[in-house]
């Protein structure tokens, strides 16, 4: 005897589930959204958190040392944000093999949530409605150069750590 149940077919497109169930002739049809499909958004969204939260906490923490109205902190959040996600994505993409949502993940979400433009065009905008125009041009041109040359050094030292790497794993297979 035929189960009607088991009598499906299953189509897999999209990241959705669609069911066919022939129940006697009369057809059931369930779409289901897979998990699976929500799994890069929860790494974004972790990834985002923990980004947060570290941007929060070091702004605390550089705060107890306020040096002037200059913003410094975000200054130096960005530019090692800069270097940093540039460090990752080169190590993720040319030596790690990284599962693509983790990469999501740490790129997009932390890096992301740690580092914002908003911030220093807000900033910007502060220090040129204070007067303080050449603090204005001096944080613009210092976040956009030295941001630049923070993502030239976390390309190159990627680089370098991954040619020790690979020489390091050719030497042992020797």
């Amino acid at each position: 005897m035929d189960c009607p149940v088991l009598n499906s077919e299953l189509y897999t497109k999209y990241s959705y589930r669609v069911l066919v169930y022939n129940l006697s002739g009369v057809f059931l049809v369930v779409i289901k959204k897979k998990l699976y499909a929500l799994r890069k958004y929860l790494f974004i969204g972790g990834g985002g958190f923990f980004g947060a939260v570290a941007r929060v906490l070091l702004k605390k923490l550089m705060l107890v040392y306020p040096l002037s109205h200059f913003p410094y902190v975000t200054l130096f959040i960005n530019i090692s944000g800069s270097f940093f996600l540039a460090l990752f994505i080169t190590l993720a993409l040319d030596l790690w093999e990284l599962d693509s949502d983790i990469r999501l993940g740490v790129a997009t979400g932390f890096f992301g949530a740690y580092t914002t433009f908003s911030a220093f065009c807000k900033e910007t905008v502060d220090l040129s409605i204070q007067g303080a125009y050449t603090f204005a041009l001096f944080y613009m041109v210092n976040s956009v150069v030295l941001g630049l040359l923070a993502t030239y050094c976390g390309i190159l030292i990627a680089r370098k750590i991954i040619l020790i790497v690979t020489k390091e794993e050719i030497d042992e297979t020797l």
